[in-house]
């Protein structure tokens, strides 16, 4: 049970980065409360190249400029106005990379998920998709830009490693706008895991 180091984020290859969050545990304490869970599905935004990404061509506002950081800090923002997505900054600061966590796998504070999303028993949708997992991970705006090696959001390294063969790459959600790099298969996910987001195979 240890932190992801600092080091981890750095690395300039946001896609492999994406695929090797897939397997480690995200969690957050909120009012002392702890949840937690196994990442099984993420989205790779590649900075000021990507058409998908915030900071396609050097985008630079108020609520990109997180994405500059140095890797290893959050990116939480409101999407449509309704749901936060909860994203991993990585590679050295001034390149705006980011991964989105798409999917998580309840393993801790199961209670607490289930009260925040209003569900009664669990069920894949309570944390499959990248604003049901903010809600029941209790991520909204005042988890952004926050230290990923602080005590409020982290993510954890259990040894859990996944073959090759169990991790789908397929085209990202919801990105119609970034035309032909719609179609890159820079969605990751589980195969067979009832935690992903659909589409799914």
């Amino acid at each position: 049970m240890s932190k992801l180091p600092f080091s981890f984020y750095q690395d300039q290859n946001v896609n492999s980065l994406a695929i090797a969050l897939l397997g480690k545990l995200l969690f957050t304490r909120i009012d002392g409360e702890l949840t937690g869970g196994i990442i099984v599905e993420t989205e790779a935004y590649k900075g000021v190249e990507d058409k998908a990404s915030h900071a396609h061509g050097g985008r630079f506002t108020d609520r990109t400029k997180i994405m500059y950081e140095a890797g290893g800090t959050s990116y939480v923002y409101l999407c449509y106005g309704i749901h936060h997505l909860f994203n991993v900054v990585t590679a050295p600061q001034g390149t705006p990379h980011a991964v989105l966590v798409r999917g998580l796998e309840p393993l801790e504070g199961l209670d607490i998920m289930l009260r925040r999303r209003n569900m009664a028993v669990l069920k894949p949708n309570l944390t499959a998709g990248p604003g049901a997992l903010a809600k029941a991970m209790g991520i909204d705006r005042n988890l952004n830009a926050k230290d990923l090696l602080g005590d409020e959001i982290w993510i954890e390294e259990r040894g859990l490693m996944l073959p090759n063969a169990d991790i789908v790459a397929v085209p990202r959600v919801g990105v119609d706008y970034a035309g032909d790099h719609a179609l890159l298969p820079w969605r990751y996910y589980v195969k067979g895991n009832k935690f992903v987001s659909k589409p799914n195979s």
